[in-house]
């Protein structure tokens, strides 16, 4: 007698935040999923969950994934670090059960699942022991410099993806060191990160979004944003491109 099949795994990337900006292939996904699974903070259904709202099928059994922390603790301190982790382990065991059990379960995204998404613990996991697809996404990055209508890099420019968090004396070394940057996670180091731009020779080609592609999308040069507020949706492009006409 054969031994059943097992489910299969699918990382869904849903894009920056507008709906429309999901691809065929994630929509498809979708369509086949048994199990849908996201991450989330406690007590909210989290922005990649929205963004496939009204898409559905009735049938579908949802698997919130709720984060046992998320700024409440440095992530350096090795609290953090063994919670997290043993969080991952534990979503992975759940994920994994739905798969022994012949479902094919699609996690999403926010932007694309392999690029600073927590569906990479899952994946590491997993992928070596069930059927796995990653579904790409748009960027986070791409959607902004779209939606603000600016040209990031061209010819032989360096773009730099650095994330707010890092040390303020590495991301000034960074900065200097790249024609075209995106900083990511932005939210409470916006003040470090305004720094570093100025001590950079930076600040004046910044410009700030926050949201982007989303209903509530803003965006202004950040050398003009009166205060240090910033969602945690929220990243700052530095254009490359010095010669453009």
């Amino acid at each position: 007698m054969s031994a059943p099949l097992s489910g299969k795994l699918i990382g869904v990337g849903t894009g920056p935040g507008d709906p429309e900006l999901l691809t065929v292939k994630a929509v498809k996904a979708l369509a086949a999923a048994d199990v849908l699974a996201y991450f989330a903070k406690e007590g909210r259904r989290g922005n990649a969950r929205g963004i496939v709202d009204g898409m559905l099928k009735a049938d579908l059994i949802e698997l919130p994934l709720y984060y046992p922390v998320t700024t409440e603790i440095d992530k350096e301190h090795d609290d953090y670090k063994s919670q997290i982790t043993g969080f991952y382990d534990v979503s992975a065991a759940t994920v994994a059960a739905h798969l022994d059990a012949g479902r094919t379960v699609a996690i999403l995204s926010e932007g694309d699942p392999l690029f600073y998404g927590s569906y990479m613990h899952l994946h590491v996991r997993l992928a070596g022991r069930f059927p796995a697809e990653v579904i790409p996404g748009i960027t986070a990055m791409s959607g902004c410099w779209s939606m603000a209508g600016l040209p990031i890099v061209q010819g032989d420019d360096v773009l730099s993806v650095l994330p707010g968090t890092m040390a303020e004396t590495e991301l000034l070394r960074r900065l200097c060191d790249t024609e075209a940057a995106v900083i990511m996670k932005v939210g409470r180091n916006l003040p470090k990160i305004r720094r570093a731009l100025a001590a950079s020779g930076k600040l004046a080609q910044a410009v700030y979004v926050e949201r982007g592609t989303m209903a509530s999308a803003a965006m202004i040069p950040l050398a003009e944003k009166a205060d240090d507020v910033a969602p945690y949706f929220s990243l700052v492009l530095v254009a490359g491109w010095k010669g453009k006409p």
